[in-house]
């Protein structure tokens, strides 16, 4: 075959792209186990970190050591064993009447992580409300983002931001009193939160999520 023709060139160049494409496909396929473990992992993590547990040495085993129940909430407000998979993304599960709730025990004490889910200026936020075993004061929070701007909206990951909410009510009688409200316009302490200056769309973002998540839960909550 005459290497310097046009046909050569083609030909080569499409059984490249085959090797390559089937390389890459049996690589992906190879890793996919140990990339959803890994994403598994972090949201476990994230789940610990709601409950004020941080940089531990195992966390799989810390999971597993304070999370007791991975729980879904029925239309009484009592529980039951979640039967399916371990969720990493809780987007559409509150539409779909799926009230997730993991119970947990830390240092003795019962504690409630329930997700959240919702959007800020530029894409998905999410993040996990830690309760007390009296199922309205806040324990702690976690909260995450896709692509919010760095030293704005995406300050909702700073402890700074998330420091705030332990020890706020959930709910205010009837609503979600949980809140976040404008950078130093608090008006009522023991529900909102101060927003981020400058990250405005992002706080809303964040008060809206919380609102729309834990309303769901209220036969729970109260």
């Amino acid at each position: 075959m005459n290497t310097n023709s046009n046909s050569y060139t083609i030909i080569y160049a499409s059984v490249m792209v085959i090797i390559v494409a089937f390389l890459l496909a049996f690589v992906s396929s190879s890793l996919k186990e140990q990339q959803n473990k890994n994403v598994e992992l972090d949201t476990k993590k994230q789940i610990l970190a709601a409950l004020n547990i941080a940089d531990v040495e195992d966390a799989e085993a810390t999971y597993n050591s304070v999370v007791k129940g991975d729980m879904l909430v029925q239309a009484d407000g009592s529980l039951v064993v979640n039967e399916g998979a371990f969720n990493t993304i809780y987007k559409g599960e509150i539409a779909e009447g799926r009230l997730h709730v993991f119970e947990c025990e830390v240092d003795g004490q019962k504690k409630y992580v329930i997700p959240v889910y919702g959007a800020g200026l530029w894409g998905p936020i999410w993040g996990y409300i830690g309760l007390n075993e009296d199922k309205n004061t806040v324990y702690g929070v976690y909260f995450s983002h896709a692509g919010e701007t760095p030293g704005l909206g995406a300050e909702i990951t700073t402890p700074k931001f998330q420091g705030q909410f332990a020890g706020k009510k959930v709910f205010d009688g009837a609503n979600v009193g949980l809140s976040v409200v404008k950078n130093g316009r608090v008006a009522n302490p023991d529900y909102e939160v101060d927003g981020i200056s400058g990250g405005t769309i992002t706080s809303q973002g964040v008060d809206a999520m919380l609102k729309d998540c834990l309303k769901p839960y209220e036969k729970f909550l109260k």
